[in-house]
């Protein structure tokens, strides 16, 4: 064997990966269901990136590490799967980034409203050291950061009337995030927002019991919100990326060859999940536009809207590391510098 080849061979195993990326060491990686569960439907690219992800591990491990999914909000909430990988009776869930301000608050900036002007800020946001310094503070809260995928920007719907400025959001009851940066933002933009898991939003858009909610198409489409709501606005308020995160007690249980090829994995699904929301966007909204009435927000209003939530932001802000969202405004103005 040439010497190059014995090198490439021994970085690999280093990693616990062979050039095709399956275990070097077959005999090593012990047999195992990993549980995985989500609030979207498998159809949504929540669920179409969780799906690779345990095809792409199956594949890594000879199919010796199965995934089985949960997808649909089946085992509750987000609150209640991140408690549960706490608690290691769940193994992995994706989820809104900024619901993780619940262990590690920096996590809140994600939420900034009206933060990214595009995916590309984002990206260049949670692809940097940004995102890795956020995922590390996950070390000492019983949770381990494989990784970050797109939900997308977040819009409004309800089924009282079009929001086309900012006194149109006046009373309505809308659901959000359990988030405290959701709660004040939508206070600040004078709606009355409720908390709630989001397995209860379609039953309570149904029975009344909130007039709207707010998430990016792909969902509102998923999950069959038109059938409830009648109105769709564009305020794209908040970008959501979200956070693929392991048990840290199942993560303990690997050895470095299961925990390389997770790694691997992750990575892999990541591009692809992203990949499958850019491309989706269009076809909801276009299918959104079929059965809703849809209006879009004038620059001149959504000024009012930003102007609206600053104290809020200046708020949770101060609360924060101050280094780290500097750092985040800094990545940000980056990308608008070269654009």
């Amino acid at each position: 064997m040439g010497k190059l080849m014995k090198t490439l061979l021994a970085g690999a195993c280093a990693t616990g990966l062979l050039l095709t990326g399956v275990a070097s060491h077959a005999d090593e990686i012990r047999e195992r269901t990993l549980r995985f569960a989500f609030q979207n439907v498998k159809e949504h690219p929540q669920g179409q990136g969780a799906q690779k992800f345990a095809d792409l591990l199956g594949e890594k491990s000879g199919g010796k590490i199965k995934v089985r999914l949960f997808p649909g909000g089946t085992l509750g909430g987000d609150v209640q799967t991140v408690s549960a990988l706490q608690g290691g009776t769940l193994d992995i869930t994706v989820l809104n980034s900024g619901i993780l301000a619940a262990q590690a608050p920096d996590y809140a900036m994600l939420d900034f409203p009206f933060l990214f002007n595009n995916v590309e800020e984002a990206h260049a946001v949670i692809d940097g050291p940004v995102g890795q310094k956020l995922a590390a503070q996950l070390d000492s809260k019983g949770l381990v950061g494989l990784g970050y995928w797109d939900l997308g920007f977040r819009n409004l719907t309800n089924s009282k009337h079009p929001v086309t400025k900012l006194e149109d959001l006046q009373g309505l009851k809308l659901r959000v995030i359990q988030s405290p940066i959701y709660l004040e933002t939508f206070t600040a933009l004078g709606a009355n927002p409720v908390p709630m898991a989001f397995p209860e939003v379609y039953t309570g858009l149904e029975q009344h019991t909130i007039d709207g909610q707010e998430n990016p198409y792909t969902v509102i489409e998923g999950n069959k919100f038109y059938e409830v709501q009648k109105y769709l606005s564009v305020t794209g308020h908040i970008f959501n990326p979200q956070s693929l995160i392991i048990s840290q007690k199942t993560w303990n249980r690997l050895n470095d060859d299961e925990k390389a090829m997770i790694r691997a994995a992750a990575a892999e699904a990541q591009t692809y999940q992203r990949e499958v929301t850019a491309a989706s966007m269009d076809k909801a909204k276009a299918t959104l536009a079929g059965a809703m009435t849809v209006n879009e927000i004038t620059p001149a209003e959504k000024d009012r809207f930003r102007e609206r939530v600053q104290p809020v932001i200046d708020k949770f802000a101060k609360s924060l590391d101050g280094d780290l969202v500097k750092m985040m405004y800094d990545e940000i103005a980056k990308v608008r510098a070269g654009q």
